[in-house]
């Protein structure tokens, strides 16, 4: 066993071996060491205490690192998304070593070294070497920590560093936290909420049919709103209008078949004796994988996508697959060990991609595409190259921090591309993906931030606006009330005004239900309201209402009693989260956060006088 445990400490050493080698190799390709950029400089402040490049690239590193290993991508959206991550992070530790410092929080080795064997980090309780029939073995993990070989992998400074960092932390959110607690008439009433029911009949009368023409919004009540709505307007992201040619790269039926008939090749070939080690490494699209002999290490039965994870779990140890067709693309699988749920598992990955001749085909347009337009800081460029080779111009929104789709599909980088840098008029790189290659042009940018009137002042006009035409709908839907307040059903009064009445499924207070919307005073008409009562006009945003309750439905109180001590544990759970969520979003508006990210973008781009 200690062996076992030894071959972990070299494994864990290893990481921390490559991590450092890989914080040099990305110091050189990320900038750090450019003469524009140094490690004395800094992406912001907070409160005054300045952020590195450094620690920033670090960060966003370890996002990024992290990601990959969860199955994860690292396109340039990707990327986008690491920073703001890694910033939001950065400043979050900063503000959090202020306020443990004003509370005077801090920690003991006794306390450090009672949580390290205690409470493991997530990440060890994940280790495939101490796992018993898939499940995290607490004396596995002792043995391994008295071992030499923990000792020698550093582990133990690791759990120091981790421990002596979160445990105040944890000290910290347990003080935030006290005195949270749901009654029981607090539980009642939110159950209530989500097991009450009922079902109603209703007119609407919508905005919808109210002409623009008939209603008059004037600039002063545009601001108005404005001014009312301040603190509405939160931070929007940067948004940017970009120009798309895509190159389709379709995928045939013929394709798959010939994969699929490719990897029974390679099933073959080692059935008829070659090492399945060898042929991954030569074969196998999974480049990580590859690198071991295929091995995916030691699993469970929700490590893999369904349709993989059912297939492995079929085999025996040492039986080879069929075909496994996932997401992915295709696999052939093989299980070298099985102990309880856990499996050691190997494969090859085929992804389905064009045939030779339909890829060169395809390449040869993208390349002709890239020489025309790619990277061209001249518009009129980018026109030309579609219509010289026949291929449509789409225009798309862009939102920064958010992939950019086309038709419903991805398109990777485009964001990423268009926010880090991009100029108005300049045409992007050869954008290459699964299903298309692409090319995109920045139309128009408007940088993320505190919108201001001017930006956002036809959309507040369209809000306006509707708000008014609900106004307007006011004396039909009196009219129609006061028909059935003379007698008229609510049937007869909605056809004479030439509407209808509509009804709904049963429903609670908290569901979204079709015609009434979610949260509404119609909504709440139909739990206050006597049964078979109709109700006077409810104004609500999206229209106004009459309607008529049909049936109710009581939650069941013995229901309730029998779980109510699990919806306190979750509830309680869930109030002391948001608490401590509220508490960081209130340091983070009293704080004074710098933000130089886009400074050091830009720096970073700028070619250095040697260059």
């Amino acid at each position: 066993m200690l062996q076992s445990m030894r071959s972990s400490a070299k494994y864990i050493w290893f990481i921390i071996v490559f991590a450092f080698v890989g914080v040099f190799i990305f110091a050189q390709t990320s900038g750090l060491t450019d003469r524009n950029v140094t490690r004395g400089t800094t992406v912001g402040k907070v409160n005054g205490e300045p952020i590195s490049v450094d620690e920033f690239d670090r960060a966003v590193r370890n996002l990024s690192e992290q990601a990959q290993r969860q199955g994860g991508s690292s396109s340039m959206d990707d990327q986008h998304r690491y920073e703001q991550m890694a910033f939001d992070q950065l400043v979050d530790d900063v503000l959090l070593r202020e306020e443990l410092r004003r509370r005077g929080i801090g920690v003991s080795d006794a306390e450090i070294q009672q949580a390290a064997a205690s409470y493991p980090p997530p990440e060890i309780l994940r280790a495939p070497d101490l796992q018993t029939e898939g499940k995290f073995d607490p004396e596995k993990y002792q043995r391994y920590l008295r071992s030499p070989g923990a000792r020698q992998s550093g582990i133990l400074q690791y759990l120091e560093g981790y421990y002596r960092s979160e445990i105040p932390k944890q000290k910290l959110a347990e003080q935030l936290v006290t005195g949270v607690y749901v009654s029981d008439a607090q539980l009642w009433n939110l159950w209530q909420n989500d097991h009450d029911s009922a079902q109603v009949s209703y007119v609407s009368l919508t905005p919808e049919s109210v002409p623009d023409s008939t209603v008059k919004v004037s600039d002063a009540e545009v601001r108005s709103y404005f001014d009312r709505n301040a603190k509405q307007f939160g931070e929007q992201p940067g948004r940017a209008v970009i120009s798309l040619i895509s190159l389709p790269r379709p995928v045939t039926a013929a394709d798959s078949a010939a994969v699929r008939a490719r990897l029974l090749a390679l099933r073959d070939e080692i059935a008829n004796g070659a090492k399945f080690e060898d042929v991954a490494k030569r074969e196998s699209a999974d480049s990580v994988s590859a690198e071991r002999g295929g091995d995916l290490g030691r699993a469970g039965p929700t490590t893999f996508v369904q349709e993989f994870s059912k297939a492995a779990y079929a085999l025996t140890p040492g039986q080879l697959s069929e075909p496994v067709l996932s997401p992915f693309g295709y696999h052939l699988i093989r299980v070298d060990e099985k102990k309880g749920d856990t499996l050691s598992v190997r494969h090859i990955l085929l992804r389905i991609q064009q045939s030779d001749s339909s890829a060169a085909r395809t390449d040869r347009r993208a390349d002709e595409l890239a020489q025309l337009a790619a990277e061209s800081e001249q518009p009129a460029r980018f026109d030309s190259a579609a219509r010289s080779l026949g291929l449509p111009v789409t225009r798309v929104t862009a939102f920064e921090g958010e992939a950019t789709s086309l038709a419903g599909r991805p398109v990777p980088d485009v964001s990423g591309w268009a926010f880090r840098g991009a100029r108005v008029g300049e045409t992007s790189p050869l954008i290459s993906a699964d299903d298309a290659y692409y090319l995109a042009r920045l139309d128009s940018i408007v940088p993320g931030g505190k919108p201001g009137f001017a930006q956002i002042r036809e959309d507040l006009r369209q809000i306006v606006l509707r708000e008014k035409k609900v106004d307007a709908l006011a004396p039909r839907a009196r009219a129609l009330a006061s028909a059935v307040a003379r007698g008229s059903t609510l049937e007869q009064a909605a056809q004479a005004n030439g509407l209808r009445v509509e009804q709904t499924p049963m429903f609670t207070r908290a569901s979204p239900v079709s015609g009434l919307g979610r949260l509404n005073e119609a909504v709440g008409a139909a739990f206050a309201l006597p049964v078979g009562a109709i109700s006077e006009p409810i104004k609500t945003r999206t229209g106004v209402f009459i309607l008529r309750v049909e049936r109710r439905q009581l939650a069941d109180q013995a229901a309730w009693e029998a779980q109510k001590q699990v919806q306190r544990t979750a509830l309680t759970g869930r109030l002391r989260e948001q608490r401590v969520q509220q508490f960081m979003s209130n340091l983070r508006e009293e704080a004074k956060i710098v933000d130089d990210r886009r400074k050091i973008r830009s720096l970073r781009s700028e070619p250095t006088a040697s260059s």
